[in-house]
């Protein structure tokens, strides 16, 4: 699929954030813990969702999506693993979330390798380092393509994360739930995505304290059998697009459902550039823990900021939230400095705005000075193979006058559901073509 695009246009109106791609998949994973039923509500419908799906049906476990989103998830007797469906499993780095649930059913097993964003190197270090500690061993075998997964006897543990990894939090929390005793987690995630599962493992009968904070203390259970329901809630990345769409293309958009604790660096890193912008009342998600604001971007003429922008871990600006800052740059007077020092290899990707007319210069793997304002025009472009920059392409291109076409969007597809359709309720001129 191709998305062309006629920029330059004014847009206005109203937007509702999504459920989070990453919670989503994480709860997904998360259900194969539980002996019982799990129901998930309002899942969304992309594709990194779909490609776990197709994986899970293909090792046994019933899966009914109804109409509204929401998911009844029936594991089976017995997991199967010999017909697993190996195609989508590598379509998505997701699939590493299966190691720690497999392990409690399993336990010795060999896993498709992840693939899914092109992001320079990325590994399962942290993930393997800290799973070893509670008894399960994981090793690449890279002739079959395929993780070997060990299980030797569980037991809790005390762990200092090397990396304050989301989805190496995420196993651990997992592994750690069904092994009876107190796991400490150091240097822990308090990411979004994370604090959806803990509050998920809690309506399992797992009692996590620290949620929110980087030390979690998960006091694990022998067995997860009942009927259980999970609330993934909004996605403050999707909330940054929007964000950055309206600031990029100076239109007035309120953006409903924003998880505003995830996103309060980059608002007040956006409003010391210029940015002007309204809150309103602060409400729930579903899940009852997530803290929801809508947020009114007024139009806005933008400067350069003083310091480099640079992610860190929550909570600071988000990873997967930093590149939204880059169509933003083209548009700000002055040098903004990029900094993406967590991936080797993504700010290549932010450089396809120069077929938009952006000045920028890449001044290593990971900084990128861009000089604005700068008009942007027009441009045929492949989407990379990754989420974020290729979702950043799609902003240039709005705020680009004439006709551009953004060819191979699935990496878009992966994270966001209807976007053309809902783009188009703000008066975006957009559409999908074969």
């Amino acid at each position: 699929m191709n998305y062309k695009v006629i920029g330059g246009k004014k847009l206005t109106g109203t937007v509702q954030t999504n459920i989070s791609k990453n919670a989503a998949v994480a709860l997904l994973c998360a259900s194969l813990l539980n002996k019982g039923e799990t129901v998930l509500k309002r899942m969304p419908r992309i594709e990194e969702v779909k490609r776990l799906i197709e994986v899970m049906e293909s090792i046994g476990v019933k899966i009914v999506w109804d109409a509204s989103g929401d998911m009844r998830i029936t594991p089976p007797a017995k997991i199967d693993l010999s017909n697993i469906h190996v195609e989508s499993a590598q379509r998505t780095r997701s699939i590493a979330l299966f190691i720690a649930p497999l392990a409690h059913l399993i336990g010795s097993f060999d896993l498709p390798a992840p693939a899914g964003c092109d992001l320079g190197k990325r590994t399962l270090g942290a993930h393997i380092d800290a799973l070893a500690k509670l008894g399960i061993a994981v090793s690449a075998n890279e002739d079959a393509h395929t993780y070997h997964v060990e299980t030797k006897e569980m037991h809790p543990a005390e762990i200092i994360m090397y990396e304050a990894s989301d989805t190496g939090v995420e196993n651990v929390l997992m592994a750690a739930a069904k092994i009876p005793g107190t796991t400490t987690i150091k240097f822990a995630s308090a990411n979004y995505m994370v604090q959806d599962l803990c509050v998920f493992l809690r309506h399992c009968g797992v009692k996590v304290e620290g949620v929110g904070t980087s030390t979690l203390v998960v006091h694990g259970l022998s067995d997860i059998n009942s009927e259980v329901h999970g609330h993934p809630s909004e996605d403050p990345i999707e909330s940054m697009f929007f964000i950055s769409l309206a600031a990029t293309t100076r239109s007035e958009i309120t953006i409903e459902r924003c998880p505003i604790d995830f996103l309060e660096l980059e608002l007040y890193t956006l409003q010391q550039m210029g940015l002007s912008y309204e809150r309103g009342e602060a409400y729930s998600s579903e899940n009852g823990h997530t803290v929801l604001r809508d947020i009114t971007i007024k139009p806005s003429e933008f400067t350069a900021p003083p310091e480099k922008i640079a992610p860190r871990p929550y909570p600071g600006i988000n990873i997967d939230n930093l590149p939204f800052f880059v169509p933003i740059a083209t548009q700000a007077k002055g040098r903004t400095l990029i900094h993406d020092w967590v991936y080797d290899g993504r700010a290549k990707w932010y450089m396809e705005m120069q077929k938009l007319g952006a000045k920028m210069t890449l001044l290593d793997p990971h900084r990128v000075e861009i000089e604005g304002p700068t008009p942007l025009h027009a441009a045929d472009i492949e989407a990379p193979p990754a989420l974020r920059p290729a979702t950043l392409l799609l902003i240039g291109m709005l705020a680009a006058e004439g006709e551009s076409m953004l060819r191979n969007v699935y990496p878009i597809n992966r994270g966001y559901a209807n976007l053309s359709e809902r783009l188009q309720k703000l008066g975006a001129s957009i559409e999908s073509v074969e």
